[in-house]
């Protein structure tokens, strides 16, 4: 089978397309043919190794030679143990464990999958499990009339949250570069920030919650951007700016009356298919920005890990 390959951390230039043996199950796997995997700013990290907690579990070298986590694709085959799926079913889900879904052919475990919406084409479901986990728990706390405030607002979770937090009742700010602008208010944005314009923790008016998706900050900026009582979470963002919200922020947030903290976004099927259940009753629209040939893998990438993504990005191997 084909399959995108790197040995070593880098730019998209270190991929390439290689002829590699189609992978058996073991117990508790299910090989999936893919027939789409959408790109997550997790791979251009992966990619990269950078920030620092790209290379866990690979300090010099990627432990997995194959990137792709959201897949959807085809059953065919199982191993040993596997009950609920079997050769013939659509599934979809997010493979972060295991990754290698840049390939005709990739290796999941059961746990991971869920089976495809009958009403969703494979490339609208891949785009759902990471993005849509993300976004479902970024705004699950979210009350009516909240001042919410997305940063990273234009790519996958970012535009999934924004529908969210509108469909909660809540006046959402969505922040982003300059060429994101138009399609952050496209999908529900009351206001947006162009980040290289505008500092959007000196905002006239703080926040009651900020789902911050690349932290770059520090942590007394965070606390200045909030509201009395508000709650700021980050899920991803430069290994310094986590660090300091890991390491202090409960201290600064807590004698402020705030509360800044790392986001822990939980994995799995129950976290994905209530957005999966929204996207199919029209009540959430996925945006897939452009789709990509598995020979074009570098590009992919590099369309999302730069920035210009608006929503999703989707590879068909096919």
């Amino acid at each position: 089978m084909k399959a995108v390959v790197y040995d070593r951390y880098g730019s998209p230039d270190v991929l390439r397309v290689e002829d590699v043996p189609v992978p058996s199950p073991g117990a508790g796997q299910v090989r999936v043919r893919v027939a789409a995997v959408s790109v997550n700013l997790s791979d251009w990290e992966g990619l990269r190794g950078s920030p620092a907690y790209a290379r866990m579990g690979g300090v010099r070298s990627p432990a997995r030679r194959t990137l792709g986590s959201d897949i959807a694709g085809v059953v065919d085959s199982v191993g040993e143990g596997v009950s609920r799926f079997r050769a013939g079913d659509e599934v979809y889900g997010d493979n972060l464990a295991l990754m290698g879904g840049f390939a005709e052919y990739a290796l999941v475990p059961e746990s991971a999958l869920a089976l495809k919406p009958a009403q969703l084409t494979f490339a609208e479901a891949s785009t759902i499990p990471q993005a849509g986990a993300i976004a479902v728990q970024g705004t699950a706390t979210a009350v009516p009339e909240d001042r919410f405030l997305i940063n990273g607002a234009g790519g996958g979770s970012g535009s999934f949250a924004i529908q969210l937090a509108k469909r909660l009742g809540c006046h959402v700010t969505g922040v982003d570069n300059s060429a994101k602008q138009d399609f952050m208010r496209s999908v529900g944005a009351d206001e947006v920030v162009d980040y290289r314009k505008e500092d959007f923790t000196r905002s006239t008016q703080p926040y009651d919650r900020i789902l911050d998706l690349v932290a770059h900050r520090s942590v007394f900026a965070y606390r200045r951007a909030l509201a009395p009582r508000g709650t700021y979470r980050c899920v991803g963002g430069s290994a310094r700016a986590l660090l300091r919200v890991a390491t202090v922020g409960g201290l600064v947030g807590r004698l402020a009356g705030r509360s800044i903290g790392i986001f822990a976004v939980k994995q799995g099927p129950a976290h994905f298919e209530p957005l999966a259940a929204l996207c199919v009753s029209g009540e959430v629209t996925i945006h897939i920005d452009r789709t990509f040939a598995l020979d074009q893998v570098p590009a992919a990438l590099a369309h999302v890990g730069e920035g210009r993504a608006l929503g999703k990005v989707v590879v068909s191997p096919a």
